[in-house]
């Protein structure tokens, strides 16, 4: 129990064929509402996310069987593994649930025998890299108008570096 109702209420599950539509729409609104519009052919791994996520680890997070966040956890080398789609629903924010989603995928990171966890974002995306930031995670590089981040799962390499931008 963590004292807030809820969050206590929220429960994670893998992502099920039947969830397709609703995480669809939550993580395309939070598109929207970050850029003002939608490009329909940005996004097309989102029309059959159990296929193309099939070798990945796809978590949901529940409140009252209403979908209210997701993210996924793809293999990306031997070693790291790649945090993508994370999303939760707008009237559902800062109340846990992104960190609670970001906790699952690094435990099931971990339990896969990953080392690192990455990511990345646009830096215009303000809350997203706040976000990041307040979970472990740094930065490790920036590319145009995208900000890269890292977290080592157990503990990290002292030859690693953490730039600031």
């Amino acid at each position: 129990m963590t004292g807030d109702l809820l969050l206590d209420m929220i429960q994670l599950a893998p992502f099920r064929r039947t969830d397709q539509a609703a995480v669809k729409q939550l993580i395309l609104d939070g598109l929207v509402e970050h850029w003002g519009f939608l490009d329909p052919t940005k996004n097309p791994d989102l029309d059959d996310i159990a296929t193309t996520y099939a070798n990945a680890t796809f978590l949901v997070a529940q409140s009252s069987n209403e979908i209210v966040g997701c993210g996924a956890l793809v293999p990306h080398t031997a070693r790291d593994a790649k945090i993508v789609r994370m999303s939760v629903k707008k009237n559902f924010r800062t109340r846990g649930i992104g960190t609670l989603i970001l906790h699952g995928l690094c435990n099931a990171a971990r339990a896969q025998g990953f080392q690192r966890v990455i990511t990345s974002t646009t830096d215009t995306w303000h809350d997203a890299i706040a976000f990041y930031l307040r979970n472990g995670f740094h930065i490790t590089h920036q590319v145009q108008d995208g900000i890269y981040f890292e977290r080592w799962l157990n503990d990290e390499p002292s030859a690693v570096k953490r730039k600031t931008i």
